[in-house]
């Protein structure tokens, strides 16, 4: 890191282990094109395209369209993860060397747990024998079905089904052990429990492969906010109680948290114009995520501006295992601006801190 003459600071450009491109299928919510763009504004040099587009990533042929089309648009570089299994249907496992050998940097049916075990053991089996990256979301969905905010305080007083933090932290408790069993490599997607935060602590104090990620409404956001602000802090998991925002902070400092992710998931305002129980899961995050970091954690004193460039570039780099190119951004921590929706390079505008003063402008030639 390297101070310049006008206050800023050159740091190694960022890694995204959790992005939503969109294409191929959805491309009125994101393209490539719009989302690299944004990704590039956000000071990220590379990004972890989740599977879950139309067709779903778990086959050959879209993993070459999505790394054709990237290398077309040309903002940043973008690494596919395919699916754990065929269309995300959590029954017949997809051909994991194959998929690999292809572009595949991590496997994970994001936005659907795999809910059968015997078919999460086996899947674990198969990556441990190979070498590659299981990243797990979290959740048992019969105890999050019709939820719409956490289950808490602000569920009750606005009459809204919650999801219980259990739900989370069953299915840590679950991959944690498969990973142990079997040995395999496991990543923690969009941590955001203290439940779940205890639980991959531990597994780190044993020796086993686990490593975690959380993003920034984590860390900077709450159940009352969510009441606030609407659909667009509506995500899943969703934003949680006070405490387990503490508990996300402790984790990053302590290094429980090896990386901060966005979970970057665009929706239309069409798609977000609906009620709260029936609009859809997940907000943008590209273009946020380094100044919600910057004005949640470090402005306060809890991390480094060194310790953020391990949670956002080195440690994310290392996970995936990817040769990412040397990439440097300059950055200014101390400069504020108010977000605003013209400031979004992305097709949607779902996200929860327009109006909000952050500090940490990002200098983009």
């Amino acid at each position: 890191m390297t101070r310049t003459a006008d206050g800023g600071y050159i740091i190694p450009a960022f890694v995204d282990m959790h992005c939503h491109l969109r294409e191929p299928g959805f491309e009125y919510k994101e393209d490539i094109e719009s989302g690299t763009a944004a990704a590039k504004a956000g000071g990220y040099r590379a990004v972890v395209a989740m599977p879950n587009t139309m067709p779903v990533a778990d086959n050959i042929a879209t993993l070459q369209y999505i790394k054709k089309r990237a290398a077309e648009a040309g903002h940043c570089a973008v690494y596919p993860a395919a699916a754990i299994t065929v269309a995300e249907k959590g029954e017949t496992l997809c051909d994991f060397a194959a998929l690999a050998a292809n572009g595949a940097v991590a496997f994970t049916d994001d936005g659907r747990p795999v809910e059968n075990p015997a078919v999460m053991l086996e899947a674990m089996r198969r990556c441990a024998g190979l070498g590659l990256l299981i990243i797990s979301h979290c959740e048992e969905t019969r105890l999050s079905a019709g939820g719409v905010i956490n289950e808490g305080v602000a569920s009750r007083r606005l009459g809204l089904r919650g999801i219980p933090n259990a739900a989370e932290d069953i299915m840590t408790a679950r991959d944690i052990i498969l990973s142990e069993l079997t040995g395999c490599r496991l990543h923690i997607a969009h941590v955001s429990t203290k439940g779940s935060l205890r639980l991959i602590r531990e597994a780190k104090a044993r020796g086993l492969k686990v490593t975690a990620e959380t993003c920034p409404h984590y860390f900077s956001l709450c159940d009352e906010d969510a009441a606030r602000i609407g659909v667009n802090a509506k995500m899943n998991p969703p934003l949680r109680s006070r405490a387990d925002v503490d508990a996300v902070i402790e984790a990053i400092c302590d290094g429980t948290i090896d990386c901060i992710s966005t979970d970057h998931a665009p929706h239309t305002a069409e798609d977000k114009s609906g009620r709260p129980d029936t609009a859809p899961n997940g907000i943008i995050g590209l273009q946020t995520a380094f100044a919600a970091a910057v004005t949640y954690l470090v402005r306060p004193g809890y991390i480094t501006l060194d310790r953020l460039c391990e949670l956002m570039s080195k440690n994310p780099a290392k996970i995936i295992g990817a040769k990412i190119p040397d990439m440097y951004i300059t950055v200014y921590p101390e400069r504020k601006f108010i977000f605003d929706s013209g400031m979004i390079l992305s097709k949607s505008k779902n996200s929860p801190y327009i109006g909000y003063e952050l500090f940490g402008m990002i200098k983009n030639d």
